[in-house]
């Protein structure tokens, strides 16, 4: 009977960054016919344990999306982060008041340091440049999208101020924010007449 030892309520599972990941998940729970109370971004909360070989089975499954089942504590920590990061980006309608590291400790209950350390060992970034890669991303969407002004991007997104937002997006990508949004209206033109 040691297969049908049931494992823990809660599963971990790295590289879910959209709306599609969650639907596919889903999916895969429901052909297993396994239920859950909560399916976020990088953990599901089970109604009831799963067996060893339910966990291989569905393991398996989600290998075939790109995504993995997490069993190391410091892997499961590390995605935390990423998703508390992409989640305090993308999804939210105001960033907190508080510092990024202030804010990350106090959402997953640890200290910074700890936090960290353990990222930029895992991931070979520090948490900051994260933060950065990722505003910079939204900032991306944000000018295609042309429905706010820099301005207001930079206040959306906590900068200081749209020229702080500028030479970050300059060193970034090399390009201003405006130039960014001549080439892409460009290649949006483009693409049109053909």
């Amino acid at each position: 009977m040691r297969n049908n030892q049931q494992l823990p309520i809660k599963l971990y599972i790295q590289n879910m960054v959209c709306l599609c990941s969650k639907i596919a998940v889903a999916a895969e729970l429901g052909k297993m016919d396994v239920n859950y109370t909560s399916l976020e971004l990088g953990e599901v909360n089970l109604e009831n344990p799963i067996t060893k070989k339910q966990r291989a089975h569905l393991k398996i499954a989600l290998h075939e999306y790109g995504f993995e089942l997490m069993n190391n504590n410091k892997v499961i920590l590390v995605e935390k982060i990423i998703d508390t990061v992409i989640k305090m980006i993308y999804q939210s309608d105001e960033f907190p008041d508080t510092s990024f590291s202030i804010y990350l400790a106090k959402k997953l209950n640890k200290d910074y340091h700890t936090l960290s350390t353990l990222f930029s060992d895992t991931k070979g970034i520090t948490i900051e440049h994260f933060i950065i890669l990722h505003k910079i991303e939204r900032v991306k969407e944000l000018i295609i999208e042309d429905k706010l002004s820099l301005s207001e991007i930079s206040y959306q997104l906590n900068y200081s101020s749209a020229a702080h937002l500028s030479r970050q997006f300059k060193k970034i990508t090399g390009l201003t924010p405006s130039s960014y949004k001549d080439v892409k209206h460009k290649k949006r033109i483009n693409l049109e007449n053909l």
